[in-house]
């Protein structure tokens, strides 16, 4: 019988002529065509090792090739005052480019930094200088959560969204002007006006009821006014992490979990979390240098268990695994990739530059954000 010299019929003809300089794409043949020169301006930038669960390459690119955000000391608000409501400024992605290249989101994200670096290698317990002020914030903070023992869950059958949310936050928005004048001195009590929305929209939504990144923002912006106005000064920074951001977390977990709080502008696995993303920053500088915890320490139970009260970023892996079933790695890809990160350091720097690209650059969450006489349109 004669061969069959019939091809398979999977097999695909193509045609390249002798005395190669290359090889065939489709089957690593000879071909008469030279391999293409290296490109000179390559856009791939190596990473550590291939991971499949980062978000898509184009966001990628732009955090690895976006300068990690360097602290920068509060530029300090002089008087004459001239305190106004704030109101909304950015509509479009036009507006987000003006803002990022304004002096006042550079001091902002400065600020941010401050606080991360306040807290570097610091347990939440370690002493730190706590004023009067820090304590009048850290109790107003206590009240509000009494606030939600005390109005009951509204009867409903939907998964999110208790209605009774209203009738907290409608409290707490009635008291807020009451709440700052007890730290404010008389010459600054006339800041409420432009004090209390940075105030009221840190706790989420209530129209919507939700609560996301932005709100989360409106707080460190809060925060910000205060540092401005010299209310906290830069001796009070590790304080309002680890007494008063710890204690605002602690309180808006306690809103999600009662209150069922839809995520406002989830990533979903594509996300770091539903909800936070500065508990992630300050938590990781927190761990920088520590002997033992390295960022593959959250898949150890040992050590969330025993640890979780005293890191940040360990209490939000704890807490994760509370209100989320199934396998980490397929609820919060993003987060067990970042475990696969060498050192906190590297953690911390990658997470100040996603903050400043997933969170103040985007719209949807920026729409939102208030201007005035203390945070300034520039």
């Amino acid at each position: 019988m004669e061969p069959d010299h019939n091809p398979p019929p999977s097999t695909t003809f193509h045609h390249h002529d002798g005395g190669a300089c290359g090889a065939c794409i489709n089957c690593g043949g000879p071909t008469a065509f030279p391999s293409p020169p290296p490109d000179p301006n390559p856009n791939y930038i190596p990473i550590r090792a291939p991971a499949v669960n980062l978000p898509p390459a184009n966001n990628r690119e732009i955090i690895m090739r976006t300068p990690v955000p360097q602290s920068q000391r509060v530029v300090p608000l002089t008087p004459p005052y001239h305190f106004q409501t704030p109101v909304k400024k950015i509509h479009n992605q036009n507006d987000i480019v003006q803002f990022q290249s304004s002096p006042t989101c550079q001091n902002f994200l400065g600020f941010v930094v401050l606080l991360s670096e306040s807290i570097r290698s610091h347990k939440l317990s370690d002493p730190c200088h706590e004023s009067p002020v820090v304590l009048a914030i850290v109790s107003v903070l206590e009240t509000l959560s009494v606030y939600v023992d005390e109005i009951p869950l509204a009867p409903q059958s939907s998964r999110y969204g208790n209605l009774a949310y209203r009738t907290w936050h409608e409290r707490m928005s009635c008291d807020a002007e009451s709440f700052l004048l007890q730290f404010l001195p008389p010459d600054l009590q006339s800041a409420t006006v432009e004090l209390v929305p940075y105030f009221t929209d840190s706790f989420g939504n209530s129209s919507r009821i939700d609560y996301g990144t932005g709100h989360e923002t409106n707080f460190a912006a809060w925060l910000y006014c205060l540092a401005r106005l010299g209310v906290v000064k830069e001796e009070d920074y590790q304080a309002l992490v680890s007494r008063v951001f710890v204690k605002y977390l602690d309180l808006m977990r306690k809103l999600q979990v009662t209150y069922c709080l839809e995520p406002a502008g989830s990533h979903g696995v594509w996300g770091l979390d539903d909800y936070h993303f500065l508990p992630f920053i300050f938590g990781s500088s927190q761990l920088i240098d520590h002997k033992y915890m390295k960022p593959k320490s959250i898949h150890n139970k040992d050590i969330l268990e025993n640890f979780a009260n005293e890191y940040l970023y360990l209490s939000c892996i704890v807490f994760i695994m509370k209100v989320k079933k199934g396998v980490f790695a397929e609820h919060s890809p993003m987060l067990d990739d970042i475990s696969g990160v060498p050192n906190w350091n590297k953690v911390n720097s990658g997470l100040l530059k996603m903050y400043k690209i997933e969170v103040l650059q985007k719209v949807p969450i920026m729409q939102h954000f208030l201007f005035g006489s203390i945070i300034q349109w520039q």
